[in-house]
């Protein structure tokens, strides 16, 4: 993943997350994830391949 989310507490209904996992249920199959939460983790990772989404459900 490349993209980031960009958080503008003014204007939260404009952010948006890119999400590559198509078996994911919140990925809306143009590549937005559409979950009202999204918790990435773990708390102790220090590179992004150390990291995953929490929120993913599978389809």
């Amino acid at each position: 993943m490349e993209e980031y989310l960009r958080t503008d507490p003014k204007n939260a209904s404009q952010n948006q997350v890119h999400c590559d996992v198509n078996s994911c249920r919140y990925n809306d199959h143009g590549g937005v994830c559409t979950a009202k939460e999204i918790r990435i983790g773990p708390a102790f990772a220090a590179l992004s391949s150390e990291t995953s989404c929490a929120t993913f459900q599978p389809q």
